[in-house]
């Protein structure tokens, strides 16, 4: 199996990356959905259909009326978000490694900023990464670079292809391709188009296969 570089330093996407959060994100998404009497989406139309930050997201699906939306997607998830947020299988583990190698991480992530950084918190994880980047952080969201370019910043590294960018969709594969970073896919994309679909760079089916590209790469 072929390998990416070396790795500076990770950078992740958050939901459906290192966490389980979509449960929390459905209920404040069909509050905003009911509020305009628009039928609610399952939780799968969730997954694969939730790809960029809310500001770039909700005046095409609510147009004039977005701001309201926002207003209340925001206060449903304030309500509930932190009860629906649970570590993928092997994420623990991943993040324990890369530490352990002395890897630099950060999280890049379009869910809005602060509801990320109280996850990180609560799962007591903030301690792992140099910089929690979210929606509203940068002057524009991925796949935008700017955020990307924040996380660099805290890291203290310029892009590259030794800075991984590891997330599930095809966003995130753009989103690492623009930065100028290697795009590593986590995951099958079968709820966005699959394998075939992202374009990405490198590819690990789960968190054990990543945990064990890094030892490969970086203790060969």
């Amino acid at each position: 199996m072929t390998l990416p570089p070396r790795p500076e330093a990770i950078v992740f996407d958050w939901d459906n990356t290192l966490v389980d959060a979509w449960p929390g994100i459905a209920a404040a998404l069909n509050a905003a959905l009911a509020r305009f009497g628009k039928p609610a989406w399952t939780l799968d139309e969730v997954r694969a259909r939730v790809r960029r930050s809310l500001r770039d997201s909700f005046p095409s699906l609510f147009g004039r009326g977005w701001e309201e939306a926002r207003d209340v997607f925001y206060e449903a998830l304030e309500a509930t978000h932190l009860a629906h947020v649970t570590p993928l299988p092997g994420a623990v583990a991943t993040l324990e490694q890369a530490r352990a190698l002395g890897i630099p991480l950060a999280v890049v992530s379009n869910k809005t900023g602060r509801f990320l950084r109280r996850e990180a918190a609560a799962l007591g994880w903030s301690g792992h990464f140099a910089a929690l980047v979210g929606a509203g952080d940068a002057a524009a969201d991925k796949p935008d670079p700017a955020p990307m370019h924040l996380a660099l910043a805290a890291l203290g590294l310029s892009a590259s292809p030794s800075v991984w960018y590891v997330g599930d969709t095809a966003l995130d594969m753009r989103a690492a391709r623009t930065a100028g970073l290697s795009g590593v896919l986590l995951g099958d994309a079968a709820h966005d188009g699959g394998l075939g679909a992202t374009g990405h760079d490198w590819h690990a089916p789960d968190h054990h296969a990543l945990q064990r590209m890094l030892a490969q790469r970086v203790l060969a």
